[in-house]
C-alpha cells in the first residue's frame, strides 16, 4: 500500500509539468472529435496518434494516448443521444433512451447525464487500475475458451430484456445478428462462409459500418416520407449544464452498479465496451421499479450504459499493464505504444517503472475532467444541427454516414454494406422489429462461436466432455447462474408486463 500512495504522489507531480497538461487537452480534444463522428472508433484514434508519440518522452506519449481513449469512448454518445447514431461501438446501448430523451426535448439533460455519468464511470475505474491491478488481473487467468464462451451466452441473455415488446420478434433479430455475425472466415478453421466471393466480407461484416447503417438509415427514411422532423421538441438547448450535471446525484445507485459492470467486463479480455453498456442497461432495467418506461427516454439507461462502457477503460487497462494481456482492441494499441518507449506489462512496471505508470494512471484522472467542458462545446453546435428541417438534415446524416463507413477501410464496398443494412434497418423498423438484439447478435456472434470452436478443441472434438467441464468448472458455474438469473429475471419482467396489460 505504501508503494502505491509513493506511486501516486510521483504521479502527481507529473501533472505540474505544462506539457503534460497540453497533451492532455490536445488528446481530448482529438478524441471527442473522433469520438462524436460515426465510423472513427477509439481504437483508430489512439493508432493514428501512436506514431507521433515515437519522438517523445514515455510520460507525454502515454499522457496524449490515454485523453484519446477516455475521451473519444465518451464522445460516441454525442451523436447517439442527438441523431441516434452511435459514434462509437460503445455507446450503440445509449442511443436506446439518449435519442428519446432527445425527442422529447431533453437533449441537454441527457447529455449532460452522460457526461457526468462517463466522468464518474472513468474515474472509478481509474481507481480500481492504482488499487486493485494485481488481484483482480489474476481474475482474467481464470478465464479460458469455454468461460468466453458462456460470457458471450450470458450476453445474448440480455435479449429476453431488449424484447418485452415481442420476445419472439426479439429472438428472430438476435439469431440474425449470430447469422450475420458467421459472415466471413471461421476464426479457427479459415474457411470461407456467405461472403458471395467478396473479398472486403472476409475478415466479416464491419461492426461499426453495420451499426452506421442500422440506425442512420431507417430514422432519414421515416423523417422523410413522414415529412417531419426528427426531433419533435425545439427545447433541445444545453442550458444550466453544472446543474443539469447535478441530477447525476439522483442516480448514484445505477451509477455505482453500472461502473462494477464496465471495470469486470474491462477486465475480462476480449469483452469490450459494447458488452459492458448492454449489461449494465439490462442490470439496470430489471432492477428498476419501472422497466417498462425504458427506451422511452428514461435517464437511467443513458447513465447505465455510459457509465459501464466509460467503467472498462480503466478495467481494460488492469490485465494490459500487470499481465501485457489487452483488455480490448484500445488497449492492445497502447500496449503497443507502451513497449515501443521501451516499457514491458508486469509487476515491475509499478516498481521499476513506477514514475511513468502512475503519471500515465493519474493523467487519466485529468482526461476524465477534461472531456467535460469540451464535450459541452462539441454538443451545444450538435444541438443546433438536430433542428435542422429533415429534408436538410436527412442527407447530411446520410453523407455523414457514407464518409464515416468509407473512412473506416476506405473501401466503397463499406459504404454498399452499410446502406443495404440500413434498408434491413427500415425493414425491421417497419414490422416492429427490435433492432438492438440483432446488434447484440452481431457484437457477440464472432467471439461465441470462436471460443466455442477453441473449448472443443482442447476437448478433442467432444461435446461430452466440454458438457462435463462445463458444469464442474467454478467459474463457468457462476456464469451459468448468472445467464439462469439473467433469463428468468426477464421472463417474469414478460410475465408481469402481460398480466399487467391484460
Amino acid at each position: 500500500m505504501d508503494s502505491i500512495f509513493s506511486g501516486i504522489m510521483v504521479g502527481s507531480a507529473a501533472l505540474f509539468d505544462p506539457m503534460v497538461i497540453g497533451l492532455i487537452f490536445l488528446g481530448t480534444v482529438f478524441g471527442v472529435v473522433i469520438g462524436s463522428l460515426p465510423g472513427l472508433t477509439s481504437t483508430m484514434g489512439v493508432a493514428l496518434l501512436v506514431p507521433v508519440t515515437f519522438s517523445m518522452p514515455p510520460v507525454y506519449g502515454l499522457s496524449l494516448l490515454g485523453a484519446i481513449y477516455c475521451s473519444s469512448t465518451y464522445a460516441g454518445a454525442i451523436s447517439a443521444v442527438l441523431i441516434n447514431i452511435p459514434g462509437t461501438p460503445a455507446n450503440c446501448s445509449t442511443l436506446l433512451d439518449g435519442f428519446p430523451m432527445t425527442k422529447k426535448g431533453q437533449a441537454g439533460l441527457a447529455l449532460a447525464l452522460a457526461t457526468a455519468a462517463s466522468a464518474i464511470g472513468g474515474i472509478l475505474s481509474n481507481v480500481a487500475l492504482l488499487f486493485l491491478a494485481p488481484p483482480l488481473a489474476s481474475l482474467a487467468l481464470m478465464f479460458g475458451p469455454m468461460e468466453y464462451f458462456l460470457i458471450a451466452l450470458f450476453g445474448v441473455s440480455v435479449i429476453a430484456s431488449l424484447s418485452e415488446q415481442n420476445m419472439i420478434k426479439g429472438f428472430i433479430s438476435g439469431v440474425a445478428g449470430l447469422f450475420l455475425a458467421t459472415i466471413g472466415m471461421h476464426p479457427v478453421t479459415g474457411d470461407v462462409r456467405f461472403t458471395m466471393g467478396i473479398p472486403e466480407l472476409f475478415s466479416g461484416l464491419p461492426l461499426v459500418v453495420a451499426l452506421i447503417g442500422l440506425y442512420s438509415i431507417p430514422e432519414v427514411i421515416t423523417s422523410l416520407v413522414e415529412k417531419t422532423g426528427p426531433i419533435e421538441s425545439a427545447s433541445t438547448q444545453v442550458r444550466g449544464v453544472f446543474g443539469q450535471m447535478m441530477q447525476i446525484f439522483r442516480h448514484k445507485l445505477v451509477v455505482f452498479k453500472s461502473s462494477i459492470i464496465g471495470i469486470i467486463v474491462g477486465i475480462v479480455p476480449g469483452a469490450g465496451s459494447s458488452i459492458a453498456g448492454f449489461l449494465a442497461y439490462d442490470h439496470v432495467k430489471k432492477t428498476s421499479k419501472d422497466p417498462a418506461s425504458f427506451g422511452q427516454g428514461n435517464p437511467d439507461g443513458v447513465v447505465s450504459s455510459e457509465t459501464a462502457n466509460n467503467a472498462v477503460v480503466g478495467g481494460s487497462l488492469i490485465p494490459t499493464l500487470t499481465l501485457g494481456i489487452p483488455g480490448n482492441a484500445v488497449s492492445a494499441v497502447l500496449l503497443g505504444g507502451l513497449m515501443i518507449h521501451g516499457l514491458k506489462p508486469g509487476p515491475e512496471l509499478f516498481t521499476q517503472n513506477m514514475d511513468v505508470t502512475y503519471a500515465f494512471i493519474m493523467s487519466m484522472f485529468v482526461s476524465n475532467l477534461a472531456f467535460i467542458p469540451i464535450g459541452f462545446l462539441v454538443a451545444k453546435f450538435g444541438t443546433n444541427l438536430i433542428k435542422t428541417p429533415a429534408s436538410i438534415l436527412g442527407p447530411l446524416i446520410v453523407v455523414l454516414g457514407v464518409i464515416g463507413s468509407y473512412a473506416l477501410n476506405t473501401s466503397l464496398v463499406d459504404v454498399w454494406i452499410m446502406l443495404a443494412v440500413g434498408m434491413l434497418g427500415y425493414l425491421m423498423k417497419v414490422f416492429d422489429v427490435p433492432r438492438e438484439p440483432l446488434v447484440l447478435g452481431l457484437v457477440l456472434g464472432s467471439m461465441a462461436e470462436g471460443e466455442l470452436a477453441r473449448a472443443l478443441s482442447l476437448e478433442h472434438g467432444s461435446v461430452a466432455a466440454l458438457m462435463e467441464s462445463m458444469f464442474t468448472t467454478p467459474v463457468a458455474l457462476v456464469i451459468i447462474g448468472l445467464m439462469a438469473l439473467s433469463i428468468g429475471q426477464g421472463v417474469r419482467t414478460q410475465l408481469k408486463a402481460r398480466r399487467t396489460s391484460g
